[in-house]
C-alpha cells in the first residue's frame, strides 16, 4: 500500500495521465508512481527526461552496459518493477539480463571484461560503498576512463536510488536485502 495518496487518474496532471495511461494494466507500479507524483509533476517529469537519454542515447558507456548494470542493481534493491522492465531489449539478450538479474551463468558467460566490471562496480556501490579503496577507484578509471566512470558512478546512482525510492514508498512490492 503506498505511502502517499494516490490521486484518481483523472484528477493528475496531464503529463502524469499520459504516463499512467500509457501503462499497460498489469503494470500497477507505473500507474501508482504516476499517482504518486501528483503533487510534484514537474519534478517527475524533467527526472525522466534526465534519465532516458542518458540510459539509453547519451554518454560514453554503452546503452548496454548501463541496462546490465540497471537491472544488476534492481536484483540488489529488490525492486521487481525494474526487474521485469527491458529498457534495450535490442542490445541485451534475456539469457544477458538474467545473467545481470540472477548470476545466470549462462548469460554472465556472454559478457565482455568491461562489463562484468561493470557490474561489480554496481554491486560494490549497491552494497558497500564505504569499503570502495583507491586501488577500487584506479582500477575502475583504468577500465572505463575518467568520463565513463563519472558517468557509470551517476547512472548507477540513479538506478540505487529511484528503485529505493519506490520501494520506500512502497509503490513497488520489493524484498529488499540492501
Amino acid at each position: 500500500m503506498s505511502r502517499l495518496p494516490l490521486p484518481e487518474p483523472e484528477t493528475i496532471d496531464p503529463f502524469l495521465q499520459e504516463l499512467h495511461n500509457g501503462a499497460s494494466p498489469d503494470d500497477w507500479a507505473t500507474r501508482h508512481v504516476a499517482r504518486a507524483f501528483a503533487g510534484q509533476p514537474r519534478l517527475l517529469e524533467e527526472y525522466l527526461t534526465f534519465y532516458y537519454p542518458w540510459h539509453s542515447e547519451k554518454g560514453v558507456i554503452t546503452p548496454r552496459m548501463k541496462e546490465l548494470v540497471r537491472l544488476h542493481i534492481a536484483t540488489l534493491n529488490g525492486c521487481q518493477t525494474c526487474a521485469a522492465a527491458r529498457l534495450a531489449s535490442d542490445t541485451v539478450m534475456e539469457v544477458e539480463a538474467l545473467g545481470a538479474l540472477e548470476g545466470n551463468s549462462d548469460g554472465l558467460a556472454t559478457l565482455s571484461e568491461q562489463e562484468r566490471v561493470a557490474l561489480d562496480f554496481a554491486e560494490r556501490m549497491g552494497l558497500d560503498h564505504h569499503s570502495i579503496s583507491d586501488a577500487d577507484v584506479r582500477r575502475w578509471r583504468d577500465t572505463f576512463g575518467d568520463e565513463g566512470f563519472v558517468e557509470l558512478a551517476m547512472m548507477t546512482s540513479q538506478y540505487i536510488g529511484f528503485g529505493r525510492v519506490l520501494a520506500m514508498l512502497q509503490l513497488e512490492t520489493v524484498a529488499c536485502p540492501i
